[in-house]
């Protein structure tokens, strides 16, 4: 079956770096656009960013854009994150996404990333 496991979050201060892991099995993982989305204290679900099949073209919501880098390894069926510049407002739990054709949408069980002062 379809499994996303997240790791890598933690605590880390303003200004600071954390790169989160995403690693995928149970589907061919090199045929699939992948996301990363996030979700705050008392708010809603929001995209971050997403990655192509290849890994050869992303894209990412304004509000992490130039700090925020996704890529992916095909042959480990992993992706990742690399968060810079890290600000309080990058708090929140940190979920990869994958959407498959015909079967359905997968979340992982997320990570969580808090920064502090």
């Amino acid at each position: 079956q379809v499994q996303l496991v997240e790791s890598g979050g933690g605590l880390v201060h303003v200004g600071g770096s954390l790169r989160l892991s995403c690693a995928a099995s149970g589907f061919t993982f090199s045929n699939y656009a992948m996301n990363w989305y996030r979700q705050a204290p008392g708010k809603e679900r929001e995209w971050v960013a997403i990655i192509t099949s290849s890994g050869g073209n992303s894209n990412y919501a304004d509000s992490v854009k130039g700090r925020f880098t996704a890529s992916r390894d095909n042959g480990k069926n992993t992706m990742y994150l690399q968060m810079n510049s890290l600000k309080f407002e990058d708090t929140a739990v940190y979920y990869c996404n994958v959407q498959i054709w015909r079967t359905g949408t997968y979340w992982g069980q997320g990570t969580q990333v808090t920064v502090s002062s």
